[in-house]
């Protein structure tokens, strides 16, 4: 399994195995016993790396003070055989719940003092919970065993651990909290909210070498560990980016060092607090040696999430130097006491990120001072304005602000309306790479872009009061539609409506020519209905079509060389970052076209592309040619069991080996599909053809299906001519043979996709490298050259819907209209004229009359 199979099956399984309890409470044991099992991995890693054999290590205990202290000096703690998660699995039948507590309770004790920081009461949520598992001693052991029996399958062996380890992780907290309600805000930030903050900061970052980066309401860990990914993108050594994290929740609080360690991050660059931020700043030194230790925390980036609109305690605050420069929070709402915490502990070149609810935008008071005195001291860089709908346990608008200390050069403020661009996922609203990428590249060029962002001086947010309200200052709203007078009288289309579609006749005056002719100065009318065609075989469009292949025309062997060649080495997260570059440079001349559309198109691909090449790196090339069993979940006496299913390929889809090697095979097997399609056509009309009486004669009794048994007799019985296909008899006797037909086209069906099926698995198997290599150009390149391809196609139906529309608007005329109404009333007067009746009917005809005369 890939790890999105993996994390997939793991959380499906949990998500059944927690029963009653809340997810939001589930995650933690979950999560818990992921932690250690990783902590069991690595100090096994360590003792095979230094020769320990499986009996030296059978032997380790807290008895051998030497082993010990060993082990605890070079991964941080010890573990006994007993303990370890290896061992629990072994056990079998024969683990019991006071196994697991007995190992927390030993984990505590046999911590390395270096650090005690990061691991001391790491495990207290779960060694707290373990009696929410079950009413009894022997519930609670089968809950515990089934969890570890499922979380064994998470591989701690290859070069990809704590990317996959770190994947399942962040999949299992989405998901818990897509199910936790409004406590999932609490310990989440959605993963592409989070990664849009990281791109962000780790542009301004990138140039620098050490950083320390800071997330004052921590949660989960998992915006500080997107952080750290993007930056360390620019960075030699990742290893130069230390941690900081305070949460105020103790469970959540542990979240936080567990996410940090499992992603490989060094002990020594963890520090984390479990404290209220607002009542206790970060600490200017360790309680324990005030002196020695004395250092203020000043960081590169301040990242947070902070709960919205929060009641605080402002009391005796004044004098707190985070807020001395720029006032008070409202008592009522935290929220610009949190953005003045980060604030305060960002270094003067730093930069600082913040989720915030729409309303510290424009609320007055005490905000509106201290969001003025921001503004006029120049730390507000930009403000993205995100869709609604888009965090857990909350649909409210919320923004993201980003800050400087000092080193703000333009005195002026980015505001982004990115509120439109997003994706429904389920019940929630979710941005797309292409909106993460556009935003973020707006951010780092501070464009102004028509309907999505803007540079607005700090004068006109002077005259605006300081109101950063974003509709004042972008209008993304859709433009009303007006309509012309003249021309829904007269007919034609006003040339101002022409006007619009501009930006396409800039870039192909002719095709204006072509399409539109004068009525007079004002007005214009369509030269041909077929408009496709005129936009199609424009000689401006040909040349732009053919110029854009030509720019695209060895894109294959481009990214050929970059991935197919290159697959055992290349940096993956980069590589994804050269390719949108590479096709960026190539799109550049095509004003037109959306280039984020292309992007999305890389990412789609991407997703796959990228766990293909993890596999590859990891387990070397002949993976290409592995499969694996498919395993697929079944009821069996009234039991769920997981049972095999065929077989996939590990990296080729069946799909693509059968299409490019196994064409002739799957060309026998359409061709029977596509006969078995025409024969239940051919008797489900024999069957529609049949009188009410016929199916009294052919039908179950009291059902609407064939009765076999009835046709039979019915064929023996009757005397109609065969020959005549009106008669009952031919028309049964040809239901007979379809329906023996069918069944004999099923059972060769079966019988050769079963056969294709084990030969599909026999051909990847025995691949040459070659035809390895064949088949994923055509799983990673060809789908993303096609969707490339198509971009312009999309210029050609914008204009062409475009011009149909301006077309369909003025079509019918009013006085069109009118007319048509006269000359109905002169004809429905003249079929009154020749109508006779009773005197009552002539009465009401004349009545009638006399209405549509208009009298």
């Amino acid at each position: 399994m890939n790890k999105q199979q993996l994390a997939s099956k793991i959380w499906e399984s949990a998500n059944k195995m927690r029963s009653k309890i809340e997810a939001g409470e589930y995650k933690d044991y979950i999560l818990g016993f992921m932690f250690y099992k990783f902590l069991s991995d690595k100090e096994l890693k360590f003792l095979k790396e230094k020769g320990y054999s499986d009996d030296d290590i059978k032997e380790l205990s807290e008895e051998d003070p030497e082993s010990v202290r060993f082990i605890q000096n070079n991964v941080g703690y010890f573990i006994a055989y007993k303990d370890l998660f290896s061992t629990w699995i072994d056990k079998g039948l024969d683990f019991d719940v006071s196994d697991v507590r007995d190992a927390l309770s030993a984990f505590g004790r046999l911590i390395n003092k270096t650090h005690k920081k990061v691991f001391d009461r790491i495990f207290n949520t779960l060694e707290t919970g373990l009696n929410k598992l079950g009413g009894s001693a022997a519930e609670q052991t089968k809950a515990i065993r089934d969890l570890i029996q499922l979380l064994k399958i998470i591989p701690m062996n290859g070069k990809q651990d704590y990317d996959i380890l770190g994947f399942i992780y962040e999949y299992l907290i989405s998901n818990f909290a897509v199910n936790a309600g409004k406590k999932a805000g609490e310990f989440y930030t959605p993963h592409e909210v989070s990664l849009l903050m990281s791109e962000i900061v780790a542009d301004h970052l990138k140039e620098k070498e050490e950083i320390k980066i800071y997330d004052p309401t921590s949660g989960s860990g998992s915006l500080l560990i997107n952080i750290g990914h993007s930056i360390s993108k620019h960075m030699s050594n990742k290893n130069n980016i230390k941690y900081y994290a305070q949460e105020l929740k103790e469970n959540t609080y542990n979240l936080t060092r567990m996410n940090l360690v499992m992603r490989g991050i060094l002990p020594d660059n963890i520090v984390a607090r479990n404290a209220d931020t607002l009542e206790n700043d970060w600490p200017y030194f360790d309680e324990s040696d005030p002196l020695g230790t004395y250092d203020p925390l000043y960081v590169d980036a301040v990242v947070s999430n902070p709960p919205y609109s929060q009641k605080w305690d402002r009391d005796h605050k004044e004098s707190d130097a985070r807020y001395a420069e720029f006032g008070l929070a409202p008592k009522s709402k935290a929220d610009y006491a949190f953005l003045l915490h980060d604030l305060f502990h960002v270094k003067p070149d730093g930069i600082m990120t913040i989720v915030l609810p729409h309303g510290v935008l424009f609320r007055g008071g005490e905000e509106g001072e201290i969001r003025k005195n921001l503004i006029e001291k120049n730390h507000i860089d930009t403000i993205i304005g995100l869709p609604a709908n888009i965090f857990f346990g909350t649909g409210i608008p919320t923004i993201i602000m980003v800050l400087k200390k000092s080193s703000k050069k333009n005195n002026d403020v980015l505001i982004i309306d990115a509120s439109k661009g997003f994706v429904k996922v389920g019940n929630k609203n979710q941005l797309r790479a292409s909106d993460i990428k556009k935003i973020t590249d707006t951010v780092i060029h501070r464009e102004s872009i028509d309907k999505f962002s803007r540079v607005v001086s700090i004068e006109e947010i002077r005259s605006n009061d300081y109101n950063l309200n974003i509709p004042r200052y972008v209008d993304s709203s859709e433009e009303s539609e007006s309509w012309d007078i003249y021309s829904l009288m007269f007919g034609g289309i006003p040339r101002s409506e022409v006007k619009s579609l501009d930006k396409y006749w800039k870039e192909f005056p002719s095709l204006k020519k072509d399409l539109f002719e004068d009525v007079n100065e004002s007005y214009v009318t369509l030269k041909h209905d077929d408009v496709k065609s005129v936009v199609s075989t424009n000689l401006e469009i040909t040349d732009y079509l053919n110029k854009f292949k030509n720019n695209f025309n060895n894109f294959d062997s481009y990214m050929y060389d970059r991935l197919i060649k290159h697959m055992m080495d290349l940096n993956i997260p980069k590589e994804q970052q050269e390719i949108s570059h590479e096709i960026f440079t190539r799109l550049s001349s095509f004003n037109l076209l959306d280039k984020y559309k292309a992007y999305q198109a890389l990412e789609d691909e991407w997703v796959k592309i990228s766990i293909d090449l993890e596999i590859i790196q990891t387990e070397g090339f002949e993976a290409v040619k592995k499969v694996d069993p498919n395993m697929i979940i079944k009821k069996k006496d009234n039991k769920e069991e997981e049972v095999q299913d065929g077989w996939v390929g590990r990296v080729i889809p069946f799909e693509i080996a059968q299409e490019l090697l196994l064409n002739d095979e799957l060309n026998s097997i359409n061709t029977k599909e596509n006969r078995l399609n025409e024969v239940v056509s051919e008797y489900q009309e024999i069957i529609d053809s049949f009188t009410e009486e016929e199916k009294e004669l052919t039908f179950v009794d009291d059902g609407d299906s064939i009765d076999s048994k009835k046709v039979k007799d019915l064929i023996k019985e009757s005397d109609d001519d065969v020959s005549d296909e009106d008669t009952l008899k031919y028309r049964l006797i040809k239901y007979t043979d379809l329906v023996a037909e069918e069944k004999e086209l099923k059972k060769q069906i079966k019988n050769e996709m079963t056969e294709l099926h084990n030969k599909t698995k026999e051909t990847i198997e025995n691949l040459s490298d070659e035809q390895a290599i064949m088949l994923l150009k055509i799983k990673w390149i060809e789908p993303l050259v096609d969707s490339i391809l198509k971009l312009p196609e999309e210029i050609i139906n914008e204009i062409t819907n475009k011009t149909k529309a301006l077309k369909t608007k003025y079509n019918i005329t009013f006085s069109g209209i009118t007319n048509e109404i006269e000359e109905n009333q002169s004809t429905l007067i003249s079929l009154i004229d020749e109508i006779e009746g009773d005197d009552f009917d002539m009465k009401g005809l004349s009545e009638l009359k006399s209405l549509l005369n208009g009298d």
